[in-house]
């Protein structure tokens, strides 16, 4: 049996935040050993990322130092010398996906019994998680949160080297590594760390515990990522953060993401989209910017979660739906060709037959282009988790049942009035429905199917729209 070597997470550590001024973010360059350098000569690995942006960026940087320590990519885990599962932990339904494929995939320790299964993300941030884990799966010989990402190399290092078990988990965060290495996934367009954690501690939420408190980058390493991008070809880039729209108050900015947004359309990329952001933290004058700017795409991801007023207090969210409708309006009156998606949670406890009703209602007045849409997960931890849930399996699902069938027929028709148009289209690859034609977004972010006669790989293209469904459209390229 191997030796271990635990550093478990804390919830009451994780639920922290200091109010010191004297608290300030601090910010180094990532380094890694000459001993982990070469770690991987004639090695390789496999990484598989759950999740959202944020996750699919970390899994990025994962690769990266990965690619630094000398390991190739294998296609398949089978083939495969290190397997990293990068997870979310937004629903239980997501840890449990991982939890089958860790499952899945055990046979493999046996066949080969110096492969190394490492774990981490956001379900490594979650104490009874990393147990059960522990537990149910002992093939695991690394586990690490999001607060330790760039020590992965040195970790991974005295998991092979001295053959343990190790888990190594922040429970707070620590300072803002930059220049970690990444191997970008889109050759298109590139996903840009704005900023790190959340402190809005929604009642239903485990982000604030698993992602630490609000973390603004500098601006200047921000556009130093942009204009690198810009300037190896990419097109487009999406900026993230668990709330965008609090970009910079730990930097004493006054306006903070409306300066960066600012600064990045500056550079002259083509296309800037950026998630998620929070309407109660929203100002006018980034409103005011997006109309200005035409590089800003019309297309916002605006969570609302609930049309209940009622709802939205006990989940603290901290805004009532007057204001969340009071910014659609302004958005739509500044911006008419502005699209709009957002999160609706369904069954929230306590709510009644009504407060569905008046999430309905919300829908039918912002006509959203899509929503993604939940039942309630109870998240450990989290005060809703003691709530009391007296609302019934099958009443929720039928809500949830109802919803989506309203917000299908509110996207059909929609999406119907693209018929005939011309749209613009950055390519991003092979449609996944057909491999004979390609696929790609708009800029108002309508995923859109089409042939063209070239290879249109990486381009932005003009699109005869000739189909519609509810979510995708299918066009063809205007001949040059």
């Amino acid at each position: 049996m191997k030796r271990k070597d635990y550093l478990m997470p804390d919830l009451k550590l994780e639920k922290k935040r200091s109010s010191k001024k004297d608290n300030e973010t601090a910010y180094r360059d990532f380094q890694m050993s000459l001993e982990a350098n070469r770690l991987g000569q004639d090695k390789k690995y496999y990484v598989k990322t759950y999740g959202c942006q944020a996750n699919v960026r970390d899994g990025e940087s994962l690769s990266g130092m990965l690619e630094m320590m000398g390991f190739t990519y294998a296609e398949v885990p089978e083939k495969a010398d290190v397997i990293l599962f990068n997870t979310c932990a937004i629903r239980r339904a997501a840890e449990e996906k991982v939890m089958a494929e860790i499952g899945n995939l055990k046979y493999l320790k046996k066949e080969k019994p110096n492969i190394i299964f490492a774990l981490c993300g956001c379900m490594a941030q979650e104490k009874d998680v990393v147990e059960e884990l522990l537990q149910k799966h002992p093939q695991l010989d690394l586990i690490f949160g999001t607060h330790n990402l760039y020590r992965f190399p040195a970790l991974l290092q005295e998991v092979m080297v001295k053959k343990i078990q190790k888990v190594e988990v922040y429970s707070q965060e620590g300072e803002v590594v930059e220049s970690l290495p990444v191997k970008r996934s889109m050759s298109s367009k590139g996903f840009v760390n704005i900023m790190y954690g959340c402190d809005k501690f929604c009642t239903y939420c485990i982000v604030p515990y698993t992602r630490g408190k609000e973390r603004s980058r500098r601006m200047k390493d921000i556009l130093e990522e942009v204009s690198a991008l810009k300037k190896s070809g990419r097109k487009e880039v999406v900026l993230l953060g668990q709330n965008v729209n609090a970009y910079g108050k730990d930097l004493h900015m006054e306006d903070g993401f409306t300066d960066l947004l600012r600064a990045i359309s500056d550079t002259g990329i083509e296309r800037i989209r950026f998630y998620t952001s929070h309407p109660r933290d929203y100002r006018s004058s980034l409103i005011d910017l997006m109309a200005e700017r035409k590089n800003i795409m019309p297309f916002l991801h605006f969570p609302v979660q609930s049309g209940s007023n009622e709802i939205l207090k006990r989940m603290a969210r901290g805004y009532t739906v007057e204001h969340y409708i009071s910014l659609y309006d302004e958005m739509m009156k500044k911006i008419p060709n502005m699209t709009f998606t957002t999160d609706i949670i369904v069954g929230f406890p306590g709510e009644s037959d009504e407060d569905f009703e008046k999430t309905m209602n919300l829908v039918e007045h912002c006509q959203y282009d899509m929503a993604y849409t939940f039942l309630y997960s109870p998240r450990v931890g989290t005060p809703a988790a003691s709530m009391t849930d007296s609302i019934s399996k099958e009443v929720k699902k039928a809500r949830l049942q109802r919803l989506n069938q309203r917000l299908r027929e509110i996207a059909a028709k929609k999406n119907k009035v693209y018929l005939g148009r011309i749209v613009r289209v950055l390519c991003e690859g092979i449609s996944k429905k057909n491999e004979k034609i390609y696929a790609g977004y708009t800029e108002d972010n309508k995923l859109v199917n089409f042939s063209c006669p070239w290879n249109c790989m990486d381009e932005i293209v003009d699109v005869e729209i000739t189909e519609s469904h509810s979510y995708t459209l299918n066009g063809r390229v205007l001949e040059k």
